[in-house]
């Protein structure tokens, strides 16, 4: 008998009942439906489940080491991030001052500088729990480090890959248990078609300006005008890589922004996108 574990074989076979039907469905839509069906918050949560169920079972009364280091490569010092949502494969200064995320910082220093930094809920939490952060953050690696005069330091990091949370340990500080985050690439030709259709967007939108957003306080431009000049020679970037540099200059809010970022399937992250990019030309 089947159970949650089954879940991407469930989600295939509703796709292909319902396509009988003349019922078309993308193939996360199916996953999020069989995630909703089992009683599960969303598709991301149900993953981090199956993957945590394929683990070998803890010892009772066991919990994520308060330290981390290299024999624990699924548990992470957590920076909570108050205002951003950051992509992958971006350098990201951040300043720290809050105490117990000045400790994060200092145990991923002392290991393999590997943090996970994840976006609040509520920018206004002085000291947010596990409850206060979204479920889906990205590994990073600190590069840099500065100490300041007023007892916070500047960190610049490394963003690297989507990580969903499976659960946190909030003392001496944030620490996370983490899977990998579940990214499907959905069809190729329509991956392909929307890519094109992204930087085209992206070309038309000549003024750099029409796309800026928070990100102008943290990082030039460069990325824009690289994506921007490869839409002008027609050239196509790998869709998961392209969505996320596209992303990541978007006007758009903090929800938006997380959304994207929880969005596994490609082909869906693209046409969100593409949505975000006509109305955000279209207001300015």
């Amino acid at each position: 008998m089947r159970d949650f574990r089954d879940a991407k074989a469930m989600a295939q076979t509703l796709r292909e009942a319902l396509k009988a039907k003349s019922i078309s469905l993308t193939h996360s839509e199916s996953l999020e439906l069989v995630a909703t069906v089992l009683g599960f918050r969303d598709w991301n949560v149900l993953s981090a489940t199956i993957q945590s169920e394929a683990k070998p079972a803890a010892s009772p009364g066991s919990t994520v080491p308060a330290t981390v280091g290299p024999a624990a490569e699924n548990q992470l010092p957590v920076v909570p991030l108050r205002d951003i949502v950051v992509f992958p494969h971006l350098n990201v200064p951040l300043f720290v001052g809050r105490a117990k995320t000045v400790r994060a910082i200092e145990c991923a220093m002392a290991q393999d500088r590997r943090i996970l930094v994840v976006t609040q809920r509520r920018p206004a939490d002085d000291n947010p729990t596990a409850a206060d952060l979204h479920g889906v953050g990205l590994t990073a690696s600190v590069t840099d480090l500065l100490k300041l005069n007023d007892g916070t330091i500047k960190v610049l990091v490394r963003t690297l890959a989507r990580a969903t949370i499976v659960r946190l340990v909030e003392e001496p500080f944030l620490t996370a248990e983490i899977a990998a985050f579940d990214e499907s690439r959905g069809q190729d030709d329509e991956a392909a078609a929307l890519s094109r259709a992204v930087l085209e967007a992206l070309f038309a939108a000549r003024n750099i300006g029409q796309i800026s957003s928070v990100y102008d306080r943290l990082r030039d431009n460069a990325e824009a005008r690289r994506l921007a000049s490869a839409a002008g020679r027609g050239g196509v970037a790998e869709p998961g890589t392209l969505a996320d540099g596209v992303a990541a200059i978007l006007r758009c809010d903090i929800r938006q922004r997380q959304d994207l970022l929880e969005t596994g399937d490609v082909v869906s992250r693209l046409q969100k996108i593409l949505a975000l990019m006509k109305t955000d030309q279209r207001a300015a």
